[in-house]
C-alpha cells in the first residue's frame, strides 16, 4: 500500500469512490489508489472465480471478483476473489460484510501488504474462515483456516496437486488454478 492519497470519513469515501474511475481502499481515515494487475494475475483470478461460482450454483453462497469490497472494522477492501454465505448479499449491493473465504493473489507491488495487513484486517470479519495466497510468479499457494481453536492454520498447498478450499468444500486442481498463465521463467 502506497502513501494515503486524502483523508475522510467513511461516508465520505464511500459517495466519493462511486464517481471514480479506478479503485481505491479506505482504512481508517485514509484514501489508497489500487494499482492494476497483470494478465497473470487477472487470469488467475479468472480462472479461480469460475470455478468457485460453478462450485457454488445452487448453494446460499456466492463468489465475487475484485470489483466487490469487503468492509472491515475501520475501512474499505478490495479482495481479488471473495465468497459470502446465508445472508442476502446479491443485489445490488457493492459491499460485502460477512465473507467466508478471501483470496488475494499477489503482486509484487502488494505482496507484502496482502500476506501481513491485509490479512490482519480481514480477520476483523468474525465470518471468515479461510484466507488464501496465491502467488502467480512463484506458482506459491498458501490457505490460512480457521480451526476450531479459534487459531489460524497455515498450509503450505505450493506442491499440492490441488488447491483444497474447506470453507466450501472445494478442491481445485493446481492446473486449472494456473490455467493459460505462462510457466515461470518460460
Amino acid at each position: 500500500m502506497g502513501l494515503p492519497l486524502a483523508k475522510m470519513t467513511l461516508a465520505e469515501f464511500t459517495a466519493w469512490e462511486e464517481h471514480q474511475p479506478d479503485r481505491h481502499e479506505f482504512y481508517r481515515g485514509d484514501v489508497f489508489a489500487m494499482v492494476g494487475g497483470t494478465a497473470r494475475h487477472n487470469r488467475v483470478i479468472m480462472n479461480l472465480g469460475s470455478r468457485i461460482t460453478d462450485h457454488l450454483d445452487g448453494t446460499s453462497c456466492q463468489a465475487f471478483t475484485e470489483s466487490m469490497k469487503v468492509q472491515i472494522a475501520e475501512g474499505i477492501l478490495y479482495p481479488d476473489v471473495v465468497v459470502t454465505c446465508g445472508k442476502a448479499e446479491a443485489g445490488d449491493e457493492q459491499v460485502i460484510t460477512h465473507p467466508k473465504l478471501i483470496i488475494e493473489v499477489l503482486s509484487p507491488s502488494t505482496k507484502g501488504y496482502d500476506q501481513r495487513d491485509k490479512f490482519y484486517l480481514y480477520r476483523s470479519r468474525p465470518s471468515l474462515r479461510e484466507y488464501a495466497l496465491i502467488d502467480p510468479s512463484d506458482r506459491r499457494v498458501e490457505v490460512f483456516t480457521l480451526a476450531e481453536d479459534d487459531a489460524w492454520r497455515l498450509v503450505d498447498q505450493t506442491k499440492a496437486g490441488a488447491l483444497t478450499l474447506s470453507s466450501i468444500d472445494l478442491a481445485i486442481p493446481m492446473e486449472a488454478v494456473f490455467k493459460g498463465v505462462e510457466q515461470p521463467n518460460s
